[in-house]
């Protein structure tokens, strides 16, 4: 018997079941294969086809404009150093 067979619901689904970061803490997540959200890690399935919020999304676009080098700077010395996202990267291969 497989571990996934022992994590997996038994629910028909078709997003893809993903570990992931909440914290430090590694939780498992979803990867959308639909909907708006196509290819993105979620909390929940129901997210994949949520409809967007705009203010949110321009928001984030003006502050990346603005802080977009610095962030992914800090993003990789976090998945460099940060043991759960380490650990996220070794289960996910």
């Amino acid at each position: 018997m497989l571990l996934r067979q022992l994590i997996e619901t038994h629910e028909p689904t078709d997003e893809g079941l993903v570990w992931g970061r909440t914290g430090n803490k590694v939780v498992r997540k979803y990867r959308c294969t639909g909907g708006r959200r196509h290819g993105r890690v979620v909390s929940k399935m129901s997210k994949c086809y949520s409809p967007l919020n705009i203010k949110q999304s321009a928001r984030f676009k003006r502050m990346k404009a603005a802080f977009g080098k610095k962030m992914a700077r800090k993003a990789k010395r976090t998945k460099k150093t940060n043991v759960a996202s380490r650990r996220i990267q070794a289960l996910n291969r």
